[in-house]
């Protein structure tokens, strides 16, 4: 085959572009060089890798030699975001059952959930109120700062809910500071049921007693017969309905715990039910 003839194949061979064909006329001749030969041909020799001079120490790397940066990251304690946990529980002197009663469900309060509520519910005419009085007194001079002592008057019958009505005037009056001395005022109505014998069981004897105490006749009538007093004895009557109180004095801490000198074991021992469960519901 001429040179020129070869020549002619091979730009027909090119022109075919990627698709095949099986014209044997458009095969390359035998013995001519293909394509693969040819790339093979031009493919320079890579440098074969000779082993390192064995005279030269090799330097071992170790995991342990990685960055040091990433191992010091890698021993920091991972520290996961956890809600407040409550303390433990605490080793509690007094029982559930024994030493005071939980009520379901909770109850009313008189004042905001900003304190934990001390309610004394009692009776100006009640022996067991009257020797009680000096106790919880000298307790409510350090009550705890997240804790508040309030009094409820019981309303039983005609007789203690005038005793209630007398109370809530006296409380109405102390805030609008017609009474100077509240306790002084306190311990002389204790004192006039028992141990002068006034049972104060009419109006008349109610406002005599204030009107030893500096109240006029007209703050007296004008504050025994208002719309919040009369709304205090509302409240009072439902919440002691609420509570379950069958006795005075009776303490209900925050609407939740009722208790009792007769559960505690005495007056002392109230005391110390009392702040135990300020704490409870501290802690809770």
């Amino acid at each position: 085959m001429t040179r020129i003839s070869f020549f002619i194949i091979l730009a027909a061979f090119v022109l075919s572009g990627c698709g095949g064909t099986d014209d044997p006329a458009l095969q390359a001749p035998a013995g001519a060089p293909t394509q693969q030969n040819l790339i093979a041909d031009e493919t320079p020799e890579l440098p074969v890798a000779t082993p390192a001079d064995e005279s030269e120490p090799t330097e071992l790397v170790e995991e342990s030699a990685a960055d040091e940066e990433e191992t010091e990251t890698a021993e920091v304690p991972l520290i996961l975001a956890q809600a407040d946990v409550p303390e433990a529980k605490l080793d509690w002197k007094f029982t559930e059952g024994t030493h005071y009663q939980r009520m379901v469900p909770t109850q009313p309060t008189i004042g905001g959930a900003d304190k934990v509520e001390v309610a004394e519910i009692f009776w100006y005419g009640c022996n067991h109120c009257y020797t009680f009085e000096p106790f919880i007194n000298r307790w409510a001079e350090n009550v705890p700062a997240n804790a508040r002592l309030v009094r409820i008057p019981a309303t039983w019958n005609p007789l203690v809910k005038l005793h209630a009505q007398l109370y809530y005037t006296e409380e109405v009056l102390v805030n609008n500071g017609k009474i100077a001395e509240p306790e002084q005022f306190r311990n002389a109505v204790f004192a006039e049921y028992h141990r002068r014998g006034n049972r104060l069981a009419s109006i008349d004897a109610i406002q005599e007693l204030f009107s030893k105490h500096g109240v006029s006749e007209d703050d007296f009538t004008k504050t025994w017969g208002s719309f919040e007093v009369a709304q205090k004895l509302r409240i009072a009557d439902d919440l002691q309905r609420r509570y379950g109180i069958t006795g005075v004095p009776a303490v209900v801490v925050n609407g939740k715990y009722r208790t009792g000198a007769g559960e505690a074991g005495g007056y002392p021992e109230l005391l110390e039910i009392i702040d135990e469960l300020i704490v409870r519901e501290t802690v809770r």
